[in-house]
């Protein structure tokens, strides 16, 4: 994730591209326009399915769409640039400055994304694992 709390950190600090759905807007047209404002580029133009719904550590509810894409297709999705959020930094400062919602953007195997996700986001990894069959986390 991108700011200043998160910029030394690896470990426990990435998330996957999420938002609230807009007036009118469908969870997966919520879920594909959230993907192209955090990550800079519209979502692949996959069939995405239906996860499930994740309760996060914070009590926010994620719906959560997966989809296969091949090896060619994941090379040619790059992190371009974020939308940026405001706050006030350094703390209690008055000065409130601009930085993007996320500073990079990386494939990973699962096992990885496991260590590299936020604690919040460990069980849909867990479940993805679970519902691919896989357990070897590397």
């Amino acid at each position: 994730m991108g700011g200043p709390y998160w910029s030394a950190k690896d470990a426990g600090a990435w998330s996957i591209p999420k938002g609230e759905p807009q007036d009118g807007e469908t969870d997966i047209a919520a879920a594909r326009r959230e993907y192209a404002e955090e990550i800079g580029a519209p979502a692949p133009d996959v069939d995405y399915e239906l996860f499930g719904e994740f309760r996060q550590t914070t009590g926010k509810l994620v719906t959560v769409f997966v989809a296969e894409l091949s090896a060619e297709s994941s090379e040619s999705v790059v992190f371009v640039e974020s939308n940026d959020f405001d706050l006030e930094w350094p703390p209690r400062s008055g000065i409130i400055r601009q930085f993007p919602e996320m500073d990079r953007a990386g494939w990973f195997p699962l096992g990885d994304a496991l260590d590299l996700v936020v604690k919040g986001q460990v069980g849909m990894m867990k479940s993805l694992m679970e519902r691919l069959g896989s357990t070897d986390l590397a």
